[in-house]
């Protein structure tokens, strides 16, 4: 798939049929999470894998994942990461989402669909999956077959903004 058609294709799903995620198109997913940039190359990030009914079942206390059969809980740890000197800048959550991007990416790409979860209740992921003090829950994708009714691709040209309001040359 070209890469400004997987992009386009992507969408947030909010409906999953029951079939499970195959492990041969997880692997693809971990391993794009497995290979994504981080600062330094430090690679500041656990990944919580959840796909089974105890562990779908401690993620969805904390956030809707909207019946998806695999969850990935994206961590930060935060003694890990790369930290600019200038102002002591902790990029360890910069690093999970770029994980979760690769994965959402490539989630698209396997053809499934998947939402990026920030509404959750940290402190209950925290107690259910018994995180450590330096691993800071950052983000969940949701992965499955969608169901339902995928969006237009030309969502895009009605909702987004264009280029001239987001992008400046050479000052604001």
């Amino acid at each position: 798939m070209e890469y400004y058609e997987l992009i386009r294709k992507r969408y947030s799903a909010r409906q999953y049929t029951d079939k499970k995620v195959e492990s041969s198109k997880l692997t693809q997913i971990l391993e794009a999470a497995r290979i994504a940039p981080t600062g330094c190359n430090r690679q500041p990030f656990k990944l919580i894998v959840c796909d089974n009914p105890d562990s779908l079942g401690k993620i969805s206390t904390a956030a809707n994942i909207y019946g998806a059969p695999l969850a990935v809980l994206v961590c930060a740890e935060k003694d890990k990461a790369w930290i600019r000197p200038y102002d002591e800048k902790n990029i360890a959550e910069i690093d999970a989402t770029i994980v979760t991007t690769q994965m959402m990416l490539e989630a698209t790409n396997q053809g499934l669909g998947n939402v990026w979860i920030c509404h959750f209740k940290p402190d209950a992921i925290r107690e259910a999956f018994e995180l450590p003090d330096n691993l800071v829950p950052v983000n969940i994708l949701a992965i499955g077959y969608a169901d339902g009714e995928r969006p237009s691709s030309s969502r895009f040209d009605e909702q987004r903004k264009k280029i001239s309001q987001l992008v400046y040359y050479n000052h604001l």
